[in-house]
């Protein structure tokens, strides 16, 4: 399984020189089994990715977490839904007010973006999840709501026996007022226990969060006991403040990480980034 990060940015895109090292663009990662694969998320990441793609690719899948504006916000400019010979199957949370298209035109509307969503050209499919198990090629992909603002899910990936979990937006402080010791009334712990390779949530520090509940996001210290109480293999941070410089980032680490012993590994996600579960 190769796993490449197109944007691990959160909340807007904010590019600079002092963000070069992990980047400034928005949500989106690229899963694939060889030549087969799917996107997770449509943020600004998505951009250079669909410039990526050899023509002869006619199907495409799009797994969406959520319709917050940073996870969608570069979907407009994914060049397959231009081409009438190209399949776009989007995958989305289901709400219980409104389908997965209709919210989309929200974004596919003006003023927000000049082109409709019934004037792209590609053959596009909606698939509404929940608490759900699909299959896109060889890879078995389970589907769970978490904590997080709006309806918001996050994903396991399992090809074979290795395990890839998606979780970007994810406040899984909130989920149990006895955080971290009861695992199964956490939110995303079926999701990520036992994955090989996790992407979490790390936008604040701890003293950030106190001033934030509810807000749908993490620190990096509970990141790190989310992945001990699922004994991952390996945490991969994301979604960073939008504000936060690549020095910033790194002393953020530094500090929730001095003098205590983590029992896996443990990194900065970065912008072009690749990973491998073997």
């Amino acid at each position: 399984m190769k796993i490449t990060i197109w944007g691990c940015r959160g909340s807007l895109p904010s590019p600079g020189l002092e963000k070069n090292k992990y980047g400034g663009n928005t949500s989106c990662v690229q899963v694939q089994d060889g030549q087969k694969g799917f996107i997770i998320d449509g943020g600004s990441g998505i951009l250079r990715l669909g410039t990526h793609f050899d023509e002869s690719i006619k199907e495409f899948d799009i797994l969406l977490t959520h319709l917050h504006l940073d996870h969608i916000m570069g979907l407009g400019y994914f060049k397959p839904l231009y081409d009438p010979s190209v399949t776009v199957n989007i995958w989305g949370p289901s709400s219980s007010s409104e389908s997965l298209s209709k919210r989309l035109k929200q974004y596919f509307s003006p003023p927000l973006f000049p082109v409709r969503l019934n004037e792209l050209r590609a053959n596009i499919v909606f698939k509404e999840i929940g608490n759900d198990t699909f299959s896109i090629g060889n890879f078995e992909i389970q589907s769970e709501y978490v904590c997080h603002p709006g309806p918001t899910v996050g994903y396991r990936c399992r090809l074979g026996h290795k395990v890839f979990t998606f979780l970007p937006d994810h406040e899984p402080a909130l989920g149990s007022s006895k955080f971290p010791h009861l695992k199964n009334w956490s939110s995303g712990y079926n999701l990520a226990h036992d994955a090989d390779l996790l992407f979490h949530d790390g936008q604040y520090t701890a003293d950030e969060y106190i001033k934030r509940i509810g807000w749908g996001h993490s620190s990096m210290e509970d990141a790190i006991k989310f992945g001990e109480m699922a004994k991952v293999k390996k945490l991969v941070f994301f979604h960073y403040d939008p504000v936060r410089s690549d020095f910033e980032l790194e002393q953020m680490l530094l500090n929730c990480t001095k003098d205590k012993e983590i029992s896996f590994d443990l990194k900065l996600g970065r912008e072009n980034e690749v990973f491998y579960i073997e």
